[in-house]
């Protein structure tokens, strides 16, 4: 640990403070040194100063790697905010009418990734040219600050945290099969049918084991204990198998639209088809949110109402 000392405040600490966000979201000394146009002894120095001045060990160095130490995962957690908001008051400070750029780090899971958000991302992008975005998919969202992101649109309730969220949508859970498989199987009349069926299963990231299916009319919830050979991790992998007439499946009525209009797929049992899933986006406190997120934000939620 290195010793404390008084802490007034040195402007100097900004500095500090953008090789601290460089770092971290390089993960390395040497890729921070890249993006800010600085030596790795450069950077490794910026951050000794600033080691020095806040009296705590930032970071957990190694031959091969780096990590925050817990106190520094809480000293980043408490600056990452306010070097966003320092940044867009910058840029409006100096009249700039590109205030939307920079990099914009997404978390998503894969189906939001593959079948909302990238293939209309295109008329956004343009709108703000000085603006560029990593989606990245990942099973759960984990801790955005400390992996780096700067809002998340994911499927599921909230759990308890300092995020803010906001509501997306609310999409019904809708059981499909090809017409293929219904014309061989035959389709089933009520929600205890679906035990007697091969089903197409999804995995849930937090169990390893697959989504429990149930069945909603009204106040009546029906759980049933659907089998099947093939459990697969995506979205698409169930559509396929789905479509290829391997099982019935379950799935979000966002993903099947289409394909229910066309009549690839045919709902069942569609009167017990009440249950929802809600899609939220989330980011760091409301009071900090830099222009990047509040016009990804207004994005996505124009993008959810349509």
């Amino acid at each position: 640990m290195i010793k404390s000392r008084p802490r007034g405040f040195d402007r100097r600490s900004l500095d500090g403070l953008g090789v601290l966000r460089a770092v971290v979201e390089a993960g390395s000394f040497v890729g921070a040194g890249e993006a800010l146009g600085l030596t790795q002894s450069a950077v490794s120095r910026a951050i000794a100063r600033l080691e020095d001045r806040v009296g705590v060990r930032l970071f957990r160095r190694t031959a091969r790697s780096i990590s925050l130490t817990d106190e520094g995962l809480r000293y980043y957690e408490s600056v990452a905010p306010h070097l966003a908001a320092i940044e867009d008051a910058t840029i409006e400070a100096g009249g700039s009418s590109a205030k939307v750029r920079g990099r914009l780090r997404v978390n998503v899971d894969g189906s939001v990734g593959q079948f909302v958000l990238t293939p209309r991302l295109g008329p956004f992008l343009a709108r703000h040219p000085e603006l560029s975005m990593e989606i990245a998919v990942r099973d759960r969202m984990g801790d955005l600050i400390r992996d780096g992101f700067d809002v998340a649109v994911r499927f599921g309730h909230p759990e308890p945290s300092a995020l803010k969220s906001r509501l997306l949508l609310r999409t019904r859970v809708v059981t499909c099969a090809s017409p293929a498989y219904l014309a061989r199987h035959g389709a089933p009349h009520r929600p205890s049918d679906i035990e007697k069926h091969p089903c197409v299963l999804m995995r849930d990231p937090s169990t390893g084991s697959h989504f429990a299916w149930e069945f909603v009319r009204g106040k009546k919830v029906v759980p049933v204990s659907a089998s099947g050979q093939l459990m697969v991790n995506g979205v698409g992998p169930l559509l396929a198998a789905c479509l290829a007439g391997q099982g019935i499946a379950q799935v979000l009525e966002l993903y099947t639209r289409e394909l229910l209009a066309d009549g690839r797929l045919v709902q069942v049992l569609p009167e017990w088809a009440e249950e929802t899933y809600p899609l939220y986006a989330y980011h760091h406190a409301a009071q900090l949110v830099s222009a990047k997120v509040r016009a990804f934000l207004e994005f996505v939620v124009a993008l959810t109402r349509a």
